[in-house]
């Protein structure tokens, strides 16, 4: 699928068979809103089943809030070689079969071959990982992925901020993740302390 703005920076967006599919949908509509980023989305088919139990949205409604839309069979895609400039990826939400793979290579499909060109090219790679609790397995394989530079970033809400909505819990996870890609002006309001800024 051809791209349908031109855009100077690119984010590779996944989100794989884990509860938490609102924040893979909610980072493409950031996106999206944001303007100039040119996003490539995949899916898995359990990210899809998840998607549709937790959000009732269909492809119809998933396709359009990216820019180019790959297979995750399609392994020839552009974001399976290194020589295809991104700014890195985000798998959101990331679930522990997909974490397994990323942390011992195992390139079996687009999602996992894209995971580990931005591993190898030094790109950020973000997990957003979703289980609890967290085996032995789950902890070791997230010590490989940061070992190897990846960033792990289990979606926890902060209550610090008073959050009145879900919405804005997502918001504010998804604009710290974003943050982590220094795309413009910060998206996640900075703590300015219990008293306010200093003066």
């Amino acid at each position: 699928m051809e791209t349908r703005a031109a855009a100077s920076r690119r984010l590779i967006i996944a989100i794989t068979g884990a509860t938490g599919a609102i924040y893979g949908i909610r980072l493409l509509q950031t996106l999206r809103k944001l303007g100039v980023v040119e996003s490539h989305l995949l899916i898995s088919s359990a990210g899809w089943l998840n998607i549709q139990h937790e959000l009732k949205l269909s492809r119809e409604d998933v396709h359009p809030l990216a820019d180019v839309v790959h297979s995750v069979r399609d392994v020839g895609a552009s974001i399976a070689s290194g020589s295809f400039a991104t700014d890195g990826m985000i798998i959101a939400p990331c679930s522990m079969k997909t974490l397994a793979s990323v942390a011992h290579g195992f390139s079996d499909n687009l999602i996992t071959r894209a995971a580990d060109v931005t591993l190898k090219e030094r790109r950020r790679l973000v997990l957003l990982v979703r289980e609890t609790p967290f085996n032995l397995a789950h902890l070791r394989n997230m010590t490989a992925v940061t070992e190897m530079g990846g960033v792990i970033f289990p979606p926890l809400p902060a209550f610090y901020n008073q959050p009145a909505t879900i919405d804005q819990m997502v918001d504010d996870t998804v604009a710290r993740v974003l943050d982590l890609f220094a795309l413009g002006p910060a998206l996640a309001p900075a703590w300015q302390g219990l008293n306010g800024p200093s003066q």
